[in-house]
């Protein structure tokens, strides 16, 4: 469909196509060059991570992550059934079943007071999601993993530049999982980048990322060869795509500012409705701070939700649902869960609707939705 407003729409720093075409003119197009180890420096300096890998995707970096976390057939992974499919899928292919807790109606993160009792003996590790870039209870999450031994692998594929206590997302736990989708705040179209804590892994992770050899040691000169020493698959980023993304990083705080310029007139434009009880506007706890990865409200139903949903997008505005709740898909019935089992979850899911998001959204356009929103309601 040709949206009169898109939901999203990458911003352009300036940057990105010089990058790009400085790779093409080189003729190193493959992996880890020097845009691809800009990229990691950047990301360990400006956020204190210990070594950062880039990857393709946050779906490779979970799948690094799972592997590390040390995965067999019969293992548990505790997780919200309220995220993207790749949060499941990075444990579930090592054989691991998914356990599902329910979430927060404040944040639509874990409900940090349900872990204990979703924890058994055959738990290996905690997976929190930082749902729309506002923090989980990390204290709380990190301290059941170490009393219990578990690890922790942050998914912060909506966190770049959010905050738990004045630490960024994806720092916290042993390990962490960031993306730069075409739909994130910093984009090059795919990819990601796996964020380890734990100084111990760091070696691991460099040989399941590169094929399970150890080709990194033999390119800083550790080693006169390289060779097959586990199992790996091919996580390396395209150098192109790090070029593109090496640009967006440049221009980071002037992405920020507008996306929290874009937020935060949304918030005093609805405000209004919300005070009138029709809508519910993101909450953002005292401890955290959100980086405007996008914009949501949460209807009083899922009927007004829908056709709320469908007037927006007759009127060539691109408003849209998010996630289906894992626990009551197709693959999560196979584990034996209900739509009934995470109550929360299926309600708030149903009631959430994401409007369009992004740094070039005009105030015109922003006025513009907000009217068709309040012609929904009556005026």
């Amino acid at each position: 469909m040709d949206w009169k407003i898109p939901f999203n729409r990458t911003y352009l720093a300036g940057p990105e196509m010089h990058n790009v075409m400085d790779v093409a003119k080189e003729g190193r197009i493959g992996s880890d060059g020097k845009y691809t180890e800009a990229c990691g420096r950047f990301l360990e300096d400006r956020y204190g991570i210990h070594r950062v890998l880039m990857v393709p995707s946050c779906t490779s970096a979970l799948e690094i992550a799972a592997d590390l976390c040390g995965i067999e057939p019969g293992d548990e992974v505790v997780m919200p059934s309220y995220t993207f499919v790749s949060t499941a899928n990075a444990f579930v292919r090592l054989g691991a079943k998914p356990v599902f807790v329910d979430i927060r109606s404040d944040t639509m993160n874990i409900d940090e007071s349900l872990l204990e009792a979703a924890i058994t003996e055959r738990t290996k590790a905690i997976c929190p999601v930082h749902y729309a870039g506002v923090a989980c209870d990390m204290d709380v999450i990190m301290a059941v993993a170490e009393n219990r031994g578990l690890m922790v692998v942050e998914d912060a594929a909506q966190g770049l530049e959010a905050k738990w206590k004045g630490l960024p997302l994806g720092t916290i736990g042993q390990l962490g999982a960031l993306s730069f989708h075409d739909t994130k705040n910093i984009a090059c179209g795919e990819g990601g980048a796996l964020c380890i804590n734990d100084a111990r892994l760091a070696e691991s992770a460099e040989i399941v990322r590169d094929k399970g050899t150890n080709r990194q040691r033999f390119l800083r000169g550790q080693t006169d060869k390289y060779t097959w020493i586990a199992v790996g698959s091919s996580h390396v980023p395209s150098e192109i795509s790090a070029a593109y993304l090496s640009g967006q990083f440049s221009a980071i705080d002037e992405i920020q500012a507008l996306r929290m310029s874009v937020y935060g007139r949304y918030r005093n434009l609805l405000a209004n409705l919300a005070d009138r009880g029709l809508l519910s506007l993101p909450a953002v706890p005292q401890d955290c701070e959100q980086n405007a990865h996008m914009f949501y409200i949460v209807l009083n139903d899922r009927e007004p939700r829908d056709g709320l949903m469908k007037h927006l997008n007759d009127n060539g505005i691109g408003a849209v649902f998010h996630y289906i709740p894992l626990h009551s898909s197709p693959m999560g019935e196979r584990y034996g869960y209900r739509a009934e089992d995470l109550p929360v979850t299926e309600e708030y899911s149903g009631r959430l609707l994401r409007l369009p998001f992004f740094c070039e959204l005009t105030e015109g356009q922003q006025d513009e939705i907000v009217k068709e929103i309040e012609i929904f309601f009556g005026g």
